[in-house]
Order: C-alpha cells, then structure tokens, then sequence
C-alpha cells in the first residue's frame, strides 16, 4: 500500500528513529519547560487562564504544529533533493553525515562540550499572541530556530533523509519527526493540567533525557558510517513480519 519493500526497507528504522527523536526533542530542555508559557502567550490569556480552562489552547497549538511542520517539511525535500544532486557521493555523504552525528552525540553525553550547540539561536514571531496566525508564524519562528536541544536531532533526521536519495522518503521522515515533537504539544495543550503536572515530574530527569538522546545521536551516527542501517531494515522485518505486509 505505502510502497514498502525490501529493497527500501530502510525507511522503516530511518522513520521510528526520526519518530523517537521528535518525542525526545519535546522532552528536551529547551522545549518542555516553554510548552505552558509558549500555550499560553499563542492563546492569548495568561498560564493560570490556560489552567483554569478560561480558553482552549488546542486550535492555537494545531496552528503552532503545522507551521513548524511547514518548515520541517521543506527541509526534508531539500535535503532528499540535495542527497539525490549528488548520488554519485552517496556513501561518502553517509559517512560524512555520520561523523557530524557522532560529534553532536558524542556533546550530549558530556564527553567535550561543542560551544557553538550550547548558543541559542531563535526567530522572534513579534505581538502575534492569540490568534491563529500568530500562532502559524511562532511555529514558523520556533523549527527555524536551530536551538542547542532540537537543533543536533534536527541534523541528523536532516542526514538520514540526504542520505536517501528518494525524495518522497526523505520528506517523510521529517513529517515523522514533526508527528513525534507535534503530537505532545497538542495533548499538553488539550489536556493541560495532567500535562503540567507530568512536565513537572519530569524536569528532575533533564540530563537524563538528554543523555538518552546522546546515545542515539552516537547509534545512528554509527550506523550511517559503517552503512548499517539496511541491516537494521532486515533486523525489522524478520521480527515484525506484519510490517511487511505495509508493501
């Protein structure tokens, strides 16, 4: 039905590590701790209003999402597009893609500290606050800042789509990686008090997460220099045969 098979199967791990990234890029700590005061200024009313149920923060945040989707999505074609000019250097583009995501993973385990990924790098949206559009161009302003915490996860879903050369496919995993961070906005926003209350219980992990995202950096770096991630494909559909029914 979606076109998958053996032969492009490694869309299949490419998508849940993009799926995975997006998650933890919301739980990072340049993202979870703005998520009330970011609901907030988009609706219009203050954080104790967005508590009290004074207006639903849900339109404003499915704005907020599909104008940061907008973005990853283009970057996604260009990327593909930039991979599928020179197909002829796929693999040292791989390799290339996979040393800068190690270095980038190799920063969030602490192991030396990159300084240019510890500077913060944001478009301001203007006094766009509580209306649709406002909302639209903050989420424009937030993808297109390249911020210490998404902005490694961001290069390397970025990496794994130039190093797809089918345009189609690489789109698609920034679409994923725009699901994973989209997804727990909009439910913070719907259910909010559950969600500031999880958001708390969570802020005392930080490192942790930030640790997690690492490793994965490292991981995916690693098998994009020595081209695992098609074995990876295998790995999956010998496991969950269902997928293969998806082709």
């Amino acid at each position: 039905m979606f076109g998958i098979d053996i032969i492009d199967a490694a869309f299949l791990p490419a998508a849940s590590v993009a799926l995975f990234a997006g998650v933890l890029s919301f739980l990072s700590p340049c993202v979870l701790p703005v998520v009330p005061p970011y609901l907030a200024y988009m609706t219009g009313i203050s954080v104790g209003g967005l508590k009290s149920g004074e207006r639903s923060a849900a339109p404003a945040a499915l704005m907020f999402v599909l104008g940061l989707s907008t973005v990853f999505l283009v970057m996604g074609f260009a990327a593909s597009a930039f991979g599928r000019l020179f197909l002829e250097y796929q693999l040292w583009l791989a390799r290339l893609a996979g040393v800068m995501v190690v270095i980038m993973g190799l920063h969030f385990l602490h192991v030396f500290r990159i300084p240019m990924l510890d500077q913060e790098a944001r478009l301001e949206a203007g006094d766009q606050g509580g209306s649709a559009f406002g909302a639209y161009v903050l989420g424009l302003a937030f993808a297109f800042g390249w911020t210490p915490c998404i902005g490694p996860q961001l290069g390397m879903i970025l990496s794994l789509a130039a190093t797809d050369a089918e345009i189609g496919r690489g789109t698609g995993l920034l679409a994923v990686y725009a699901l994973g961070l989209g997804i727990p906005f909009l439910l913070s926003a719907i259910f909010v008090n559950r969600a500031m209350g999880l958001m708390n219980r969570i802020k005392p992990y930080m490192k942790t997460v930030e640790r997690i995202m690492g490793g994965l950096l490292v991981a995916v770096g690693l098998m994009l220099l020595s081209g695992r991630m098609a074995d990876l494909s295998y790995w999956m559909l010998e496991t969950f045969p269902f997928l293969a029914t998806l082709g």
